[in-house]
């Protein structure tokens, strides 16, 4: 092992607590690691976050998920939308008849059959209003990483009691979830963009060109 791996893999252990003798364990933890927002202000600068990322943000009632999720099909001409296991079946009781569901289970679909749907629908893990960040922690209703890399429109339902303030809140609730099942984390802000060598914007190198947060506001 080189040296400068041995000094990232000490600076790790140091930061779990491995090692309190040496000067990397007294890392400094004075920034903010709890929000003083309500539930309401903490959603709504979620909402005006992902909205800086060119996505489409719309808060809105439970009741009303059904209703939105055909609209945006039939606007979208969705007709064939991926599902990962373990998605809320009542969030599908109103879509069109000519959507077909392409579900990721029993049998997982081919990069072929997500490269070539016209949406995928999520739930989420997190969300972040201080980053306007969606955690994916591969659990139900959010499946395999691949399901919101490949097709090109990715509709995430996020529920306000799964939105944080502040990053090292969303850390502390996710460490659980890490160690017990090992699963990737997926972070995702804004549609996938990048730029080029002339700093133009690129979109839909790495992920969907396209991303539709629904925030459902809870009572």
């Amino acid at each position: 092992m080189n040296r400068s791996k041995e000094i990232i893999l000490e600076r790790i252990e140091n930061a779990l607590g491995g090692k309190t003798e040496t000067v990397e364990s007294n890392i400094s933890r004075d920034y903010r690691q709890k929000s003083s927002l309500d539930a309401d202000e903490i959603m709504q600068m979620f909402a005006e976050r992902v909205d800086e990322y060119k996505a489409v943000t719309e808060i809105i009632r439970e009741d009303e998920i059904q209703g939105r999720l055909k609209i945006i099909c039939e606007e979208s001409a969705v007709k064939n939308l991926a599902l990962p296991e373990g998605i809320d079946e009542s969030w599908l009781n109103e879509l069109p008849d000519s959507v077909q569901l392409l579900r990721d289970k029993p049998k997982l679909l081919s990069k072929k059959q997500l490269n070539e749907s016209d949406a995928v629908l999520t739930g989420c893990y997190l969300a972040v209003a201080q980053t306007g960040s969606i955690i994916l922690n591969a659990g139900e209703g959010q499946g395999r990483r691949i399901l919101t890399l490949l097709p090109d429109f990715h509709i995430c339902i996020v529920k306000q009691s799964q939105i944080v303030e502040l990053f090292p809140e969303a850390v502390q609730k996710l460490e659980q979830t890490v160690r017990i099942s090992a699963n990737p984390i997926t972070c995702i802000s804004g549609p996938s963009a990048t730029s080029d060598i002339e700093l133009n914007r690129v979109e839909g190198v790495h992920g969907p060109r396209k991303l539709r947060v629904l925030i459902v506001k809870e009572p």
